[in-house]
């Protein structure tokens, strides 16, 4: 399940790290902003396709956010409060699903495990991501759009392997279970390139070695959770030893070499392009 659109009210911080990443990632994204497009900063920027209310309170702007999405993500370090809070409040209000993450007690890969759970027992296409401004949390731009960053690379794995959770019991060795996890690296590969849409194929592609060592830690947990390669995959484990040469290879090592395997082989592709 992955979601389809992003939805927040463009305020620095969390709000601007949505936007921002919805953007970086062609999502389509949109959200309420007070009239005159006020900010903390001063305007919002021409470039944030958002939609201005005639009112200029940020309360309205914060509950239409809320109505116009199917749940709500508050993301922040420690508890919740001013507007944080009341966006929580009026989830309920509303009866919209609503998942609070506080990064001072999640850490990040478990925490964008619970965000990619959550929205998908709820079925959330259309998010609204909020959290504090600039001015109360300088560190949440950065730890916002990480998160979902590391959340978008786990959906694109959960969904070239959308029955994990139902299948992994297949994983002990089972010859007539009809599992279907990879047991190699190219069948792992395989997979994945079969199920990455044009676009994203052609951004790992691009990455330039430093990013994809930052951007692969995610893909890699993705691919290590889902592909089973911590639960149990011990076929496909001992066919990234054989593979790298370093027999003791561990679960974390055997997902970044596919990563990396990966992007190899997407770069050498010449006719990708972006597909609009």
């Amino acid at each position: 399940m992955r979601v389809k659109k992003i939805i927040s009210g463009a305020q620095t911080g969390a709000d601007r790290a949505a936007l921002d990443f919805a953007i970086e990632y062609e999502l389509p994204y949109g959200g309420w902003v007070p009239a005159g497009r006020k900010a903390e900063d001063g305007v919002i920027p021409d470039h944030y396709s958002v939609w201005e209310m005639a009112s200029g309170d940020y309360q309205e702007r914060t509950e239409w956010n809320v109505m116009d999405s199917e749940g709500t993500l508050i993301l922040s370090h420690g508890e919740l409060t001013g507007g944080s809070l009341l966006t929580r409040e009026l989830a309920e209000k509303h009866g919209r699903p609503c998942l609070h993450i506080d990064f001072s007690r999640t850490l990040g890969f478990d925490a964008a495990i619970d965000i990619n759970d959550w929205i998908s027992e709820h079925g959330i296409e259309v998010l609204n991501i909020a959290g504090p401004r600039a001015s109360k949390d300088a560190e949440i731009y950065p730890a916002v759009f990480k998160i979902l960053e590391t959340v978008f690379y786990i959906s694109i794995i959960s969904d070239a392997m959308p029955d994990f959770a139902n299948r992994s019991h297949e994983l002990a060795g089972n010859e007539d279970s009809g599992q279907v996890f990879p047991i190699n690296v190219k069948e792992a590969l395989d997979t994945l390139i079969e199920q990455l849409s044009p676009k994203i194929k052609v951004k790992i592609a691009s990455m330039p070695d430093d990013q994809l060592s930052e951007v692969g830690i995610s893909l890699g947990r993705g691919i290590s959770e889902q592909f089973g390669l911590n639960k149990g995959n011990q076929k496909l484990l001992d066919a990234c030893r054989v593979f790298s040469g370093k027999p003791n290879l561990d679960a974390d090592g055997a997902a970044m070499l596919i990563v990396r395997e990966l992007w190899r082989r997407l770069k050498k592709i010449g006719h990708l392009r972006v597909i609009k």
